[in-house]
């Protein structure tokens, strides 16, 4: 099991993931640190807790947007092959948003 050093707002997380994933944790870690500083900067700092919960609803909420998309066909092509798509990435960055909070709640 490989571990990646990733940091979210401003603070630093080892996180374990698979051999080779390391670009993909560093790329999703980077991704939920934007969506960490645009709420920041709206709601200000609100405890790492609270942030979480927020920042999971903002990407839960992409997500459905991108699942009724699929849902509908508005993407174009093969709508079952895509929803397999999203649903496997879907999974992958659910288990990086529980490593995220395990990290955090183990600081």
């Amino acid at each position: 099991m490989a571990q990646v050093a990733v940091s979210i707002n401003g603070r630093n997380y080892l996180i374990a993931c698979d051999e080779g994933q390391e670009p993909q944790v560093e790329r999703l870690a980077g991704y939920v640190d934007g969506k960490v500083e645009e709420l920041t900067s709206t709601v200000g700092q609100v405890g790492d807790s609270r942030l979480l919960v927020m920042v999971s609803l903002l990407i839960a909420d992409e997500l459905s947007d991108l699942r009724d998309e699929v849902a509908t066909g508005a993407n174009g092509g093969d709508a079952g092959a895509a929803q397999d798509a999203l649903a496997g990435r879907v999974e992958a960055l659910a288990g990086q948003i529980e490593a995220i909070a395990a990290a955090l709640e183990a600081s």
